[in-house]
């Protein structure tokens, strides 16, 4: 059958409408009132940038992140691109903000790379950052994660790593490329561990596997692991578990510190991650959301109860029952069409309840209401 490429979606690319529309609506703002609860505060950012502020420094530019990025040009010919994430944009943003500054962002970013069932070109992130940030707030991070999972019902385990023990642990056995070798390591979740083996004797590290099979009391030799610890005894504060994942390695350059990859059993990729970078020689640290993601694992619904009020030839009445229903918090809806579609109707958009307005109801000040799901019929005194 020939597709119609006028109104067909772009691989990559997805609608979302109805019940999934409600239910991402609704993701979103439990994650602004979480982000808001911890002290962040809202920022909205362009959706095209200079293709150069995008690419970022010259030790970013082969993040496999950054070489997927959307490229475009204005009529003047300007190297643009579209934005793969929020983070580089605090570099403007955060410029002579109050320290620490917290923000967060939800909204569209875009990735050029091929499409999975859990991967997409455009996808909804929900970031918050901190800059000048301590350990004390990577845990604060880590606890208000565990409060939005909470919440949205995800079973997760948050693992924790830190980048300055790999480069130790690299630095120990004379490894070189380290930038490439994480990279390597980090695919561990995505390939089989037999593949990455192979990538990483091009650096002489296939080795380097055996020590992310050892105890954790192993790896307290080494100095920066004290970092590690610092972030455990806090998120201890908040009750938090977190579990130390020495093969932890985040793909991105710009990590430098403890680094965090929150995961569930239902699906290989991360639920949400983040860790600590420098931003124009201060400390931040932030925590990335996948609204896709969290949409596919959480069992949450939309709370408003949704009505179908049918006015047969009553239509002010309909009007005022409409208005008082709203005020209580439902979603509803006037449906003044042929009553014979009118149930067809609810049923198409999973409408709970249908409520008859008709002359006799009026009259008796009682209205006929029809439960959708057991198809039983009642009246009701509004």
């Amino acid at each position: 059958m020939k597709t119609d490429t006028k109104i067909s979606l772009v691989k990559g690319f997805n609608d979302y409408t109805g019940d999934e529309a409600k239910k991402r609506s609704k993701i979103k703002r439990i994650l602004a009132e979480a982000f808001e609860k911890y002290g962040f505060e809202p920022a909205e950012t362009p959706v095209i940038e200079y293709e150069e502020f995008v690419r970022g420094a010259e030790s970013q530019a082969q993040d496999e992140a950054i070489s997927d990025i959307f490229r475009l040009k204005d009529k003047g010919k300007r190297k643009l691109a579209l934005r793969y994430e929020f983070t580089f944009q605090l570099k403007r943003i955060a410029k002579n903000k109050k320290l620490p500054y917290k923000r967060y962002q939800i909204g569209p970013v875009f990735r050029d790379e091929p499409v999975s069932a859990n991967r997409f070109r455009q996808f909804t992130q929900a970031d918050a950052d901190i800059i000048s940030s301590s350990i004390k707030d990577e845990a604060e991070i880590l606890s208000m994660t565990s409060d939005i999972l909470n919440t949205l019902g995800i079973d997760f385990t948050i693992n924790v790593n830190n980048r300055k023990v790999l480069n130790e642990i690299l630095e120990e056995r004379g490894i070189k490329n380290k930038e490439q070798v994480i990279r390597e390591i980090d695919k561990l979740d995505k390939l089989p561990e037999k593949s990455v083996k192979e990538n990483l004797k091009k650096y002489g590290a296939e080795k380097i596997l055996l020590i992310f099979k050892k105890q954790e009391s192993y790896f307290k030799k080494y100095n920066s692991y004290k970092e590690i610890e610092e972030l455990k005894e806090y998120c201890r504060i908040y009750r938090v578990n977190v579990k130390f994942s020495p093969s932890l390695a985040r793909g991105l350059a710009y990590y430098t510190g403890n680094i965090f990859e929150i995961k569930t059993s239902s699906f290989k990729e991360a639920i949400c991650a983040g860790g600590t970078y420098v931003l124009d020689g201060l400390n931040g640290t932030g925590i990335s959301f996948g609204l896709e993601r969290l949409s596919t694992l959480s069992k949450t619904k939309p709370e408003a109860r949704k009505i179908l009020i049918i006015s047969l030839n009553q239509d002010k009445e309909a009007v005022r029952l409409a208005q008082k229903l709203r005020k209580k918090g439902n979603s509803v809806s006037i449906f003044y069409r042929k009553p014979s579609k009118a149930l067809e109707y609810a049923n198409s958009y999973s409408i709970e309840k249908v409520i008859f307005v008709g002359a006799e109801e009026v009259k008796k000040k009682k209205f006929k209401v029809k439960d959708m799901k057991s198809g039983k019929e009642r009246f009701e005194k509004f």
